[in-house]
């Protein structure tokens, strides 16, 4: 048994048919065209959430730069 599922979805005629020209052109169906499209939509959206996640880990953890830190944070930030 396949694990696909019917999709409805309603779009303007004028669509529909632009959307039949550039399955032909790419030698698949309306269907196809969609199924690849989506696919390829949930793929960038894990992967733009696998990058955010992976950013937000460096943000929290910081960055070392190097040096050495030569002043108190007090001196630092002495009133003259």
């Amino acid at each position: 048994m396949s694990d696909r599922q019917n999709v409805t979805v309603q779009l303007d005629k004028e669509t529909i048919h632009k959307a039949k020209v550039l399955a032909a052109k790419r030698g698949t169906s309306v269907s196809g065209l969609l199924a690849s499209e989506l696919k390829r939509l949930v793929g960038d959206d894990e992967s733009y959430e696998v990058a955010r996640r992976s950013a937000l880990q460096f943000l929290e953890r910081g960055f070392r730069l190097g040096g050495t830190i030569r002043a108190s944070r007090e001196e630092l930030h002495e009133r003259r």
